[in-house]
């Protein structure tokens, strides 16, 4: 127990727990994606996708807890490393220079972090704690995105994420002992790849709705 305490509290441990956290919310927005393009089927494809899994019942249970488990580690660990990278540098350089491969995803990681967990926690107040059935639900998610603000709302949230995802998807895999020069430049392509699929994959839905 002591050396699992130790490897959190060093900042190898710290990233190795960014890491998992992020791989794990990955392959969430990939699932969830692919449930979200029911919406273009219909009420019909919609409703019996939302029925399919309500009906896994305790998993979706423990999914959820588990979700929740993995945001507050990377929330708190995150901006943990975020604040003693601040305090690290507390003075700002006069000439910020693009070296050593910095990005623009890079470069505000922590700032999207905290944009994306601002609209989660809107997303959810609007659709998670909201009442409704699985045939309500569709009205509610076509009601609400509907909305010319809420649509520009979701759309810059997504465009949020890709830039997000773009660096942390090829930093988790570095994390993680992928640190190649021969896999590393096709990690990262495919990190912009899978970047691009969420934001427009995601971004589209309400822009398909409002039209």
């Amino acid at each position: 127990m002591n050396w699992f305490i130790s490897t959190l509290g060093s900042s190898i441990g710290k990233k190795l727990m960014m890491a998992v956290t992020g791989l794990g919310f990955v392959g969430f927005l990939t699932v969830h994606l692919i449930g979200n393009l029911t919406l273009y089927g219909g009420q019909g494809l919609f409703t019996s996708y939302v029925g399919h899994l309500h009906a896994l019942g305790p998993l979706i249970t423990v999914a959820e807890l588990g979700l929740l488990s993995f945001a507050v580690i990377h929330i708190v660990i995150g901006t943990l490393l975020f604040y003693q990278n601040l305090m690290a540098r507390p003075v700002r350089y006069k000439v910020k220079k693009n070296a050593g491969g910095r990005t623009i995803g890079s470069a505000t990681q922590p700032y999207t972090g905290f944009i994306i967990l601002a609209f989660v926690i809107l997303h959810l107040l609007d659709f998670h704690f909201a009442e409704h059935t699985n045939e309500t639900l569709f009205r509610l998610v076509f009601t609400t995105l509907a909305s010319p603000l809420y649509m520009i709302i979701y759309v810059v949230a997504m465009i949020v994420v890709a830039v997000h995802v773009s660096h942390g998807f090829w930093s988790l895999f570095q994390t993680l002992g992928a640190n190649h020069p021969k896999y590393m430049p096709i990690i990262q392509n495919l990190g912009i790849a899978v970047s691009i699929v969420f934001g427009v994959g995601f971004g589209f839905i309400p822009i398909f709705i409002f039209l």
